[in-house]
């Protein structure tokens, strides 16, 4: 316990506990589970546990429940379930299965016009994490990720002729325009496109009227033209 000197001048006891190795003192005998988990900065959707000696289980602490920190021994809790990744080589905690690309950029301060990727094992390309993709970070292995400048330019082959992209996505009928120099919207006149070489989890697929896809380097796209008269 540590002492505190109140406003007054009369010397207060503090109580001391524990989350995830980390100590907090406090003058409040009882504290909810949302307070706790609000205390050191762990989602309040996140499962904590209080420690308890064998031969006893430990303690599910849910968000409304109170727990009494006035008892004798220092209270530990403590998430089962956390994972380990890293951004630009700084280490973090994550205390869910799953996490976002723009949750990756805020908590590593990388600016908007900077790229994030996933590093993957040499001999493959790095994936590419936009701010609305979901990464599972329960896979074997610790995540790395890391951040650069966002390509200027990528090269993209349409009807096996390569041509320069600057855009993020690109669209059906830019697609057709790249194909045939023109884009004809005639009822009586159709295309098809394809691709493969995308992004996961859908590296393959087709577009229709209307729609967009986001450009990889070395992705393949295949134009053909249909007569529907």
């Amino acid at each position: 316990m540590q002492n505190q000197i109140d406003q007054q001048g009369n010397r207060k006891q503090l109580l001391e506990f524990k989350v995830e190795n980390r100590t907090f003192y406090t003058d409040q005998q009882y504290w909810s589970g949302k307070e706790l988990k609000l205390k050191a900065g762990i989602p309040i959707e996140t499962e904590l546990f209080l420690s308890i000696s064998k031969p006893y289980q430990d303690e599910l602490i849910e968000n409304e429940k109170q727990v009494n920190l006035a008892r004798l021994e220092i209270e530990y809790f403590f998430v089962k379930k956390k994972l380990q990744f890293s951004i630009n080589d700084k280490p973090f905690t994550w205390y869910k299965q799953y996490i976002r690309g723009i949750q990756i950029r805020e908590l590593g301060n990388i600016p908007a016009e900077d790229a994030i990727f996933l590093d993957i094992k040499e001999g493959w390309q790095d994936d590419q994490i936009f701010d609305d993709e979901i990464v599972d970070l329960a896979r074997p292995g610790k995540e790395r990720f890391f951040s650069k400048p966002r390509q200027v330019e990528v090269t993209i082959i349409v009807n096996a002729r390569q041509y320069t992209w600057k855009e993020e996505n690109i669209s059906f009928e830019q697609l057709v325009i790249l194909a045939f120099g023109s884009y004809d919207n005639n009822p009586n006149k159709g295309c098809t496109v394809t691709y493969s070489r995308g992004w996961d989890p859908k590296p393959e697929g087709t577009l229709v009227k209307g729609s967009i896809v986001r450009i990889k380097n070395k992705m393949i796209f295949d134009v053909t033209e249909t007569d529907k008269s």
